[in-house]
């Protein structure tokens, strides 16, 4: 399930791709079936640096016909870090990605400055951060998505945001949305309780979810990209540093 589209972020043989707050790992997953790009992903928790350092071992013991590593494959890092001071020379990758992290950070600004430190001039910068009007459905229904410990802390406006990333030091190059078919289900958990796991819609919604993750049908391709222009619950951010 990824929210940055990898055909956007020209990597190539050689490149270096760093995810930030890389959660489960599934964007530097996707670098398993990239010849000769390196993954890096840094997370502060470290059941999610365990569970993305995991998932990256099981692809690399798969066959490449079964959806494992490709040959040829890159070596990949993951490691506990903060998004405020990262690990790593100034220049040392080709592409960050930010996604679905700035929402969760005091100090946003301060957090681009330091991924642009670590991004080679031309390299590119792809963000996203919850759509504005789902998100504020979910804060309508519910005081404690909103309030959640570790959770989100504002609501991005698209000028907002774009805004930000300029001042970082990034000319945008595109944008668009994902996840359309995720909204409803965030919508329905703060309905009924975010902490509600037995409601029968959430875990109907659920059920789907996972179906269509693990089955992959054409159909709801075609359905999730009619539908993300006006439903689509992330949006995502394309930028070059200059």
């Amino acid at each position: 399930m990824l929210t940055v589209d990898v055909d956007r972020l020209e990597l190539r043989p050689g490149s270096r791709l760093l995810d930030v707050g890389c959660g489960a790992g599934r964007h530097v997953r996707a670098t398993r079936r990239m010849r000769g790009v390196t993954g890096v992903g840094i997370d502060l928790g470290r059941e999610e640096v365990a569970a993305t350092a995991r998932s990256l071992h099981e692809l690399d013991a798969l066959p490449e016909e079964a959806g494992g590593t490709v040959d040829g494959a890159s070596p990949w890092l993951v490691a506990r870090a903060s998004g405020y001071a990262l690990p790593f020379a100034p220049g040392s990758f080709d592409c960050v990605i930010v996604s679905e992290v700035l929402e969760h950070l005091h100090d946003d600004a301060r957090a681009l400055r330091e991924v642009s430190r670590v991004l080679r001039p031309g390299g590119v910068l792809a963000v996203s951060v919850p759509r504005t009007w789902p998100e504020a459905v979910c804060w309508a229904l519910s005081k404690r998505y909103r309030n959640t410990p570790g959770g989100h802390l504002r609501i991005y406006r698209r000028s907002e945001i774009a805004s930000l990333v300029q001042r970082s030091g990034y000319r945008i190059t595109g944008s668009h949305f994902a996840h359309a078919l995720h909204a409803p289900f965030w919508w329905l958990k703060c309905a009924v309780g975010v902490d509600d796991e037995n409601s029968p819609l959430v875990r109907l919604y659920h059920r789907f979810l996972v179906w269509d993750l693990m089955e992959n049908p054409r159909i709801t391709r075609w359905l999730e990209a009619a539908l993300n222009p006006f439903l689509g619950k992330s949006l995502v951010l394309y930028a070059v540093k200059e």
